[in-house]
C-alpha cells in the first residue's frame, strides 16, 4: 500500500512540474470550433482526465454489476438458510420414527 502511495505521489509532483513548465498558450482545432489561447499544460491535463474517466467507467461499471450479483446471491443465501432452518425445525417437531401414534378415541 505504501508503494502505491509513493507512486501516486510521484505522479502528482511529474503532473505539477509538467504544469509549471508548459504554461504556453495554444489554440485547439476540432472540426468547426477553434480555441485560442488555452494553456498547453491545461489542454494536456484535461486529454489525461478525460482519458482516465472513459478507461475507469467500464471498469466501474463492472464492479457495480458484479456488487449488484453478490448482493443478490446473498439475500438467496440467506432464504435458503432461512428455508432449511424451518425445515429442521419441522423434522424435529414430528415424532421420532420408532415412537407409535397416539391412539384415536373410540
Amino acid at each position: 500500500m505504501a508503494l502505491g502511495y509513493l507512486l501516486v505521489a510521484v505522479l502528482a509532483a511529474a503532473v505539477a512540474v509538467f504544469a509549471l513548465q508548459n504554461n504556453e498558450p495554444a489554440t485547439v482545432r476540432f472540426l468547426v470550433w477553434t480555441l485560442p489561447g488555452l494553456p498547453l499544460a491545461g489542454l494536456v491535463l484535461l486529454a489525461f482526465g478525460l482519458g482516465l474517466v472513459i478507461a475507469g467507467l467500464p471498469l466501474w461499471l463492472r464492479s457495480w454489476r458484479w456488487r449488484a450479483k453478490a448482493r443478490s446471491l446473498e439475500s438467496r443465501v440467506a432464504g435458503l438458510e432461512r428455508a432449511l432452518a424451518d425445515r429442521d425445525q419441522a423434522l424435529l417437531r414430528r415424532s421420532p420414527p420408532g415412537a407409535l401414534p397416539a391412539a384415536a378415541p373410540p
